[in-house]
């Protein structure tokens, strides 16, 4: 039988081992994104980040505009630092769901992130 001590220190364990795996599973996000390298993007892709680096021109109109990042799934960092560019998808009549997200100057791939479904999900772009 436990004593109401007991059932304090069980509590404050669990409630301890809950915040910590909640912070465990905030560190991870969005500051550890797992990776994809350039050259395992689609070849769209692949192009894109090519015109990104080039400064244009794009074939979308939206290409290059600022990236809210609302949902926070990138790292932190202020308004108009991250751009968004259209990653074509093969038979689709409009843009699709696929982009890639720069960091910093506009014609720079250095901090790059791929999304193939409408920025639910991100993967940094290595080199």
């Amino acid at each position: 039988m436990m004593t109401m001590t007991s059932r304090r220190a069980v509590a404050a364990l669990a409630l301890a081992a809950f915040l910590g795996a909640a912070s465990v599973v905030a560190k991870s996000t969005p500051d550890a994104l797992p990776e994809i390298a350039a050259g395992a993007l689609p070849k769209e892709g692949q192009k894109t980040l090519t015109l990104i680096a080039q400064g244009g021109p794009f074939p979308y109109q939206r290409d290059g505009v600022a990236f809210g990042n609302r949902e926070r799934r990138l790292p932190a960092q202020a308004r108009g630092y991250y751009h968004e560019y259209t990653v074509p998808t093969p038979g689709a009549r409009t843009r699709g769901a696929r982009r890639i997200i720069c960091g910093g100057d506009v014609r720079s791939v250095a901090e790059c992130y791929y999304s193939n479904d409408h920025y639910q999900t991100f993967r940094r772009i290595r080199p």
